[in-house]
């Protein structure tokens, strides 16, 4: 690549590396700079730049933003930043370093071909160990008429994986393991399943080479594997693409997002604008600390030359200073135009919501700007309502339409399914929609996103088969990771051949995913449950980029019978609308007469609210417009039980699902399900009936 162009004022938006017919033009925001240089590379594994080009602040500066446009310049260029200013820790908290290489924080895509983490965590330069950042022409993609999706919340169900991870072991047998392209083909595998969407863990670019600790196995690296670390938002994980130095890593993404809307999928991506990769004032120097310290995050009040960390993860970003609402909200709606996104989970999203020194604030203009922008009207918006230090929103958080994590239910439900006592009225606002957290503030139950289990503690096979954590392979001496996870081992502590146990295993996963679907909300599984992926024990496998953390495909022949079983219960949710509701029940009755939802015990009407040793509980869901009526009876106790059966008038029921049977008779084939002749159902200790109501026969 050969550079013939001329240097033109440019100017002040957009902000990033906008190629144009004619040129690129080039923007950055700083405040607090005294000088800005573009630096200019041919090729990634130069070392020097091939034109470095002194931004006059008379002409290429408007306000606080540094710009230049280069007439003539095609994409494909590689360019970084040096940024000079002051040098106050202690009273200013400026970091301006003028050696120092840094990112544009609007960059689509990033190279690192020469990085070295240690350069640039120290003072100097660090020029020929840089990253550098690439420009990419958005316009140069045929979408093939493709936009996003909108498929209501109501109807969705979402599936949640580590891109990387999903097919990265040679049991994938994938030609593009760990790569975005590497998704394209496990399509067919996510179409089978049956989920509408996925919820892909971080994919904004981070630094994968950082070494967290050393495995105290065999001494090798761990390094960061979930990517919950970024150092831009705009651009795609170089390390997924099979071609980042070319600039494709826009092209690529795309291609996911095309394929999945194709087979009928929705992308829902985890962001990450808590904190960014650089860490606390040890940290590297990448970009936003060089660019402007003071201004990106909260710092220290008594010696800024540290961090506020409300992220445990070393800094905290400044979310609402208006620079960085403004960053986030165009990151946001650059991945819906551009990407074609649906939408977003906010990682540790209360920080989202804290003003000057922290301070939770009642309009947040990050989240409110979020909420009322026009461009993400259609957008799924989702928060983990809570973050490191403490603020706990979860039912409370700011706006209207957000969703939230609901770790009240994968509490509750954990709880129960395990078999602690005296939880029935809280199980059933779970699976009611969790109203007691929701409707008094005017909210939805699709504002509630039921799971239980996430990438964050146990899969759901660990669950059921360890009472403790084992992170001992995480270097952290099994510090690490939630203590108290509401997990049962079925009797024994870790794999075993015990029948038995392997049996009661099989079908607490079973419980769980039959609730999980059977409750209002929208509900969310973790990618390899249906299979009984473990990570042998590991809650916290954020390092482990390996066989602990990868999908192991192997398990889908060992486990099909599982898997089978949440794709039935899937098509099952699909099947009834009144499981899909957008609305709190209302005590409305249908043409039979049932109410839209009721409560029982083992007795009919009877729950038991105030039995603070049950471990049952039942209802019945009344059916409206031809759809069949629903009975559901839980039994976590240790003991078979009777459960009674309301009698409908001209009709009978039939067993849909028995979490006590072997398969594949545990949840039959539509039209296939068995009669029920009697008024008394016996539930088998810890287990699950599901019987649905057809019309009568008239013989």
């Amino acid at each position: 690549m050969t550079f013939e162009y001329s240097i033109e004022p440019g100017r002040s938006h957009p902000l990033g590396a906008v190629a144009e017919a004619d040129g690129v033009n080039f923007s950055v925001f700083s405040q607090h700079a005294t000088a800005v240089e573009l630096l200019l590379f041919e090729k990634d594994e130069d070392r020097l730049p091939q034109q470095t080009i002194q931004l006059d602040p008379k002409i290429h500066k408007t306000f606080h933003f540094w710009h230049v446009y280069l007439k003539g310049l095609k994409p494909g260029a590689g360019y970084a930043y040096r940024v000079d200013g002051s040098h106050d820790l202690h009273a200013k908290g400026d970091r301006f370093d003028k050696d120092k290489i840094l990112l544009d924080p609007y960059a689509k895509g990033n190279t690192k071909v020469l990085w070295n983490r240690l350069a640039a965590c120290e003072p100097g330069d660090n020029l020929a160990t840089s990253m550098r950042s690439v420009v990419i022409d958005l316009s140069d993609y045929d979408w093939e008429g493709d936009r996003p999706l909108n498929r209501p919340m109501n109807e969705t169900i979402v599936y949640e994986l580590h891109l990387r991870g999903f097919t990265r072991s040679p049991s994938s047998g994938c030609k593009y393991p760990g790569a975005f392209a590497g998704l394209i083909e496990k399509i067919p595998y996510l179409q089978d399943l049956g989920i509408t969407a996925i919820e892909l863990l971080p994919i904004f670019d981070f630094d994968e080479t950082e070494i967290l600790q050393i495995a105290p196995l065999d001494g090798k690296p761990l390094r960061n594997y979930w990517g919950y670390n970024p150092i831009g938002f705009f651009a795609p994980q170089s390390m997924c693409c099979t071609h980042p130095s070319e600039g494709h890593h826009i092209r690529e993404f795309r291609d996911i997002v095309k394929a999945l809307h194709k087979a009928g999928i929705e992308a829902i991506l985890d962001v990450v604008f808590n904190h960014t990769g650089e860490g606390n004032h040890l940290g590297p120097t990448i970009s936003f600390r060089g660019l402007d310290n003071s201004i990106y995050y909260y710092l220290n009040p008594d010696d800024r030359q540290y961090y506020t960390d409300y992220s445990g993860c070393g800094n905290t970003l400044n979310c609402n200073h208006p620079m960085v609402t403004k960053m986030i909200l165009e990151s946001l709606e650059f991945w819906v135009r551009e990407m074609h996104v649906d939408g977003f989970r906010f990682d540790e999203g209360s920080i989202l919501s804290r003003g000057e020194n922290g301070v939770p604030m009642l309009y947040p203009s990050a989240l409110w700007s979020i909420e009322l922008s026009e461009a993400l009207a259609d957008t799924k918006i989702i928060a983990e309502a809570w973050d490191a230090a403490g603020l706990y929103q979860v039912g409370n958080f700011p706006g209207y339409r957000w969703a939230e994590w609901n770790g009240r239910y994968r509490d509750d439900i954990r709880r129960f399914v395990r078999g602690d006592p005296g939880l029935i009225g809280a199980v059933a606002a779970r699976i009611a929609g969790s109203a007691d957290l929701y409707q008094s503030s005017g909210h939805l139950p699709i504002d509630s996103i039921n799971f239980i289990t996430c990438h964050d503690g146990f899969t759901l096979n660990d669950l059921v088969s360890y009472n403790s954590k084992h992170n001992e392979a995480n270097g952290e001496g099994n510090r690490d990771g939630n203590n108290e996870n509401f997990s049962w081992n079925s009797g024994i502590e870790g794999e075993t051949t015990n029948r038995e146990i392997e049996e009661l295993r099989q079908r607490q996963i079973e419980n769980f995913i039959t609730i999980l679907l059977l409750s209002q909300g929208v509900p969310m599984l973790l990618a390899g449950d249906e299979i009984r992926r473990t990570q042998q024990g590991n809650n916290n496998a954020y390092c482990q980029d390996n066989e602990i953390g990868w999908f192991d495909w192997h398990l889908l022949e060992k486990n099909h019978h599982l898997f089978r079983f949440f794709q039935q219960t899937i098509a099952f949710r699909q099947r009834h609308p009144m499981l899909q509701r957008g609305r709190f029940f209302s005590a409305e009755l249908n043409e039979r007469g049932l109410a839209d939802i009721a409560w029982h015990g083992c007795r009919l009407f009877s729950p038991g609210w105030l039995d603070a040793a049950s471990h049952v509980l039942a209802f019945t869901l009344g059916g409206v417009s031809g759809d069949a009526d629903i009975h559901v009876m839980l039994n976590m106790d240790r003991i078979d039980l009777d459960f009674e059966i309301p009698q409908i008038s001209d009709r009978d029921w039939y067993g849909a699902i028995d979490t006590a049977l072997p398969a594949p008779e545990d949840i039959v084939e539509p039209g296939t399900e068995r009669l029920i002749s009697t008024q008394i159902r016996l539930v088998k200790s810890h287990s699950i009936q599901v019987l649905i109501s057809k019309s009568r026969l008239i013989l």
